[in-house]
């Protein structure tokens, strides 16, 4: 047992009562043609709630409308009410919806079918249509149901093929857009300007309808994405079983130590498995989400070999459920989840927006899912036919799911946060500036739904970049190819990395490029509908990860060594001893070797890798602190001067020019100065805890930090998006600096480990191998940036108030 830990604490931290909500009905308006409420009634829905009639008259109106309720509040039904009325009062009107998954629309697709209005024609058209059913549904659709992707790709590049529907189009219905955000909704926001724009030209001014969770100023971020005023619809008059909330936080085990000796908690993917078994076992039907495909894929798996230890009928009623399984397993699954043949499913957020599943009793999140809206959305999944439902969240070894189940109030009481867009991102804007002039030549009076100003000095670029060519009418794209299918709207314009088994050229799934080199790389373990492979060859001009199947003892993570640039500084603030920065920056990074891990946490070995530096133009908030300032903080001392219970020096920790270890005045020895692994450690925790105040997750930031960097000559804490042109999610930490950095300091305070942990400050994907690394360091590093921040405050407030 590692001393000071306590192991016999119950993994409960909090449980939360959610109270029932009784259902408050409205009348079927007067509106609505009675056929379309005839089918709706037979269809199991007798009287709509209130917030669906509101929201339903308001689009029927001409007004665009936003709806933002909980899961299972029936947003579905305020606008497949107007639509339905519509398609059913002009046999010539057409409709667009639009769902951030395929399993999303296809269930919505689904839903729409069965109500059995008449001569709706309703269909999907995405990626799984087959080519030869493409044809009737350009020539005779009606209600059309897809995605970005294929609105991107497939329909607005090729409008004139689409000029019968695009005539008549009356309404467009955008589902769960609180998932737009970051750079894909950046790059839906300027696609949506597009379709309109496209629309206009065949004399169509649809109305739009958008369907939100529960979000902050829902009407002024339909705004952002849509780009048209929107009225808001947020009392939620659904009826809802009570819920308790369980916190959990996984024990730490005995006699076992991870990276540097950090003491190891049991992993909230082999706690969700449990606890799925014993669901099972009682017969509830639940849900395990997992943050990562990997993840999934082991949680059913070890869910599975508990249950055979039980009864042997009861592991196929178990199964994995993620993005990359290919269509018919995907649609294969989804059948078996509704017809109750599955009763436990570990997915990843595939189906948090995914099929409509009635009479889950649990749901348990295997980690948060970067997002309060993601929360509610994932949780509200239990409890869908009103009864009363269970949901447990397990803290992964995290520094924010650490804070959350000690900190209840920031998960349940805290309003959800507003997503974050930058369609401005010139990275975004550039591409779908390129793929709206292909479609139609750009106008100097549609400048202004683009960015007005942004799109202009984007617009020079690509002329003198002779991407666009310049007339006196606009703005013309010159080339035969059709740029759209150059462009990705997901966060990477290449095509994803296909993974195939090598001895029979079976295609398992696909990668995302930007993770391929971390993910597949030569040596890498890949799972697939729980059979494990080894990656022999990664070709990433051809798009290609060859794999053959094997199951070994070990899994494996990349190593990478990131350095960074400062290109521009945007805004700077000066503390007295410290600044505070946000900018433009270049990282460089290359995954050089990766790690064999057993499952206890043991390393086997490290193994050297010859990949290719990516270099990354992205946004960054930073912090820079004087020498002075550290001079007088506890990091210089001598070992003997050292406080209690504080790592003084470790594995890598050195001076802060060199790097290397110093000899202390007095002839005290050699003593590694504990700047380095102080400030380190601040960076991680910094990182793990911005999610909390940026709609990001973990992985969609990254960090550097260095005793003295070259562009500011001091010691420095970078915290970087991880898109091209950045996010918003560095210029979101910039303007919450102080609440950020003070939910850090307590984050890593309140995590029980001595010396510092995955809860607090190692990460999962440091280049480093978490070396150095100080947690009493990086409570100082923290304690003078917050003390410098809050002084300054009180001058500035004393000043003003004289």
């Amino acid at each position: 047992m590692t001393a000071g830990i306590p192991h016999d604490r119950s993994p409960v931290t909090h449980v939360a009562g959610l109270p029932a909500r009784p259902a408050r009905f409205a009348d079927w308006p007067d509106w609505a043609p009675s056929a379309v409420v005839d089918a709706i009634r037979a269809a199991g829905v007798e009287r709509p709630w209130a917030h669906q009639e509101e929201a339903a008259s308001l689009a029927w109106s001409g007004a665009h409308v936003v709806i933002s309720t909980g899961t299972a509040s029936g947003k579905s039904l305020a606008y497949q009410l107007p639509v339905l009325s519509s398609l059913a009062a002009d046999p010539r009107a057409c409709a667009l919806y639009l769902s951030p998954t395929k399993a999303l629309g296809a269930d919505q697709l689904r839903a729409v079918s069965s109500v059995g209005v008449p001569d709706v024609r309703a269909a999907g058209y995405d990626g799984d249509t087959p080519m030869d059913e493409r044809d009737w549904v350009r020539a005779h659709a009606r209600w059309l149901f897809t995605n970005p992707d294929m609105l991107h790709r497939g329909i607005l590049s090729n409008h004139s093929r689409w000029a019968r529907f695009f005539r008549k189009l009356t309404y467009v219905v955008i589902d769960e857009c609180h998932s737009y955000r970051g750079v894909f909704g950046s790059h839906v926001a300027l696609l949506l300007r597009r379709l309109r724009r496209v629309a206009a030209h065949y004399g169509s001014s649809p109305v739009f309808v958008l369907a939100s969770a529960t979000a902050a100023d829902p009407g002024e971020f339909a705004l952002r994405l849509s780009g048209v005023d929107c009225a808001a619809v947020t009392r939620d008059h659904s009826p809802r079983g009570a819920r308790t909330v369980v916190l959990w936080e996984p024990p730490l085990m005995e006699n076992m130590s991870g990276e540097n000796g950090a003491p190891v908690r049991r992993s909230a993917g082999a706690e969700a498995s449990r606890i799925l078994a014993d669901l099972v076992v009682e017969g509830a039907r639940s849900l395990a989400f997992v943050r990562s495909r990997r993840g999934a894929e082991l949680t059913a798996l070890t869910a599975r070999r508990i249950l055979s230890e039980v009864d042997d009928s009861l592991p196929p009623l178990v199964a994995a459920y993620r993005a990359g399984f290919l269509p018919e397993e995907r649609r294969a699954l989804e059948r078996d989840l509704l017809a109750g043949r599955l009763l436990g499913v570990a997915t990843t957020n595939a189906l948090e927006l995914g099929v409509d599943i009635a009479g889950l009793d649990a749901v348990v999140l295997a980690g948060y899912p970067g997002t309060l809206a993601s929360f509610w959305q994932q949780s509200g999944r239990a409890g869908r036919s009103g009864e009363e439902a269970l949901v447990v969240f397990i803290a992964r070894d995290d520094p924010l799911d650490t804070y959350l189940v000690h900190h209840p109030a920031a998960l349940l009481d805290r309003p959800v946060e507003t997503a974050v867009l930058d369609p401005a991102n010139p990275y975004v804007l550039g591409p779908q500036l390129v793929c709206a002039a292909a479609e139609l030549p750009l106008t100097g009076g549609e400048l202004d739904m683009f960015g007005g100003q942004a799109a202009r000095d984007v617009l020079e670029y690509l002329v003198a970049d002779k991407v666009l060519r310049r007339r006196s009418s606009g703005w013309y794209w010159t080339s035969r190819d059709r740029p759209q299918h150059e462009v990705g709207i997901r966060g990477s314009d290449a095509e994803q990395i296909a993974v195939v088994e090598a001895d029979s050229s079976r295609l398992l799934g696909t990668v995302d490029p930007g993770s391929a080199c971390a993910t597949v790389h030569p040596g890498a373990v890949y799972l697939h509908q729980g059979s494990s492979y080894v990656v022999d060859e990664l070709d990433l001009a051809e798009g290609l990860a060859m794999v053959h199947a094997e199951d070994p003892e070990w899994n494996t993570s990349a190593r990478e060594l990131v350095d960074i640039a400062v290109l521009n500084t945007v805004q700077r603030r000066d503390f007295g001893g410290v600044s505070v920065f946000l900018g433009e920056v270049a990282v460089t990074s290359q995954v050089v070797a990766y790690l064999r891990r057993l499952p206890s946490g043991e390393i086997l070995d490290q193994i050297p890798l010859d990949l290719p530096a990516q270099e990354l133009r992205t946004r960054a908030v930073w912090y820079t602190i004087d020498e002075s300032l550290l001079k007088e903080s506890r990091l210089t001392v001598d070992v003997a001067e050292s406080v209690a219970g504080e790592r003084v020096g470790g594995e890598g920790n050195g001076d802060p020019e060199t790097g290397n270890a110093r000899r202390t005045p007095g002839g005290a020895g050699l003593v590694p100065a504990r700047i380095p692994g102080a400030l380190h450690a601040a960076e991680h925790a910094a990182i793990g805890l911005l999610p909390l105040f940026a709609t990001c997750d973990r992985w969609d930031i990254g960090g550097v930090s260095t005793a003295l960097h070259g562009d500011t000559g001091e010691a420095t804490v970078f915290v970087h998006d991880g898109h091209p042109g950045g996010a918003g999610f560095a210029d979101r930490g910039f303007a919450a600096l102080v609440p950020w950095l003070a939910a850090t300091r307590e984050a890593i305070v309140s995590c029980e480990c001595p010396t510092g942990c995955p809860s607090c400050v190692q990460s999962p994907k440091c280049g480093n191998g978490n070396e150095p690394l100080d947690k009493a360091g990086a409570v100082v590093v923290l304690d003078i940036v917050l003390g410098a921040l809050r002084h300054q405050h009180e001058i500035e407030r004393d000043h003003g108030g004289s």
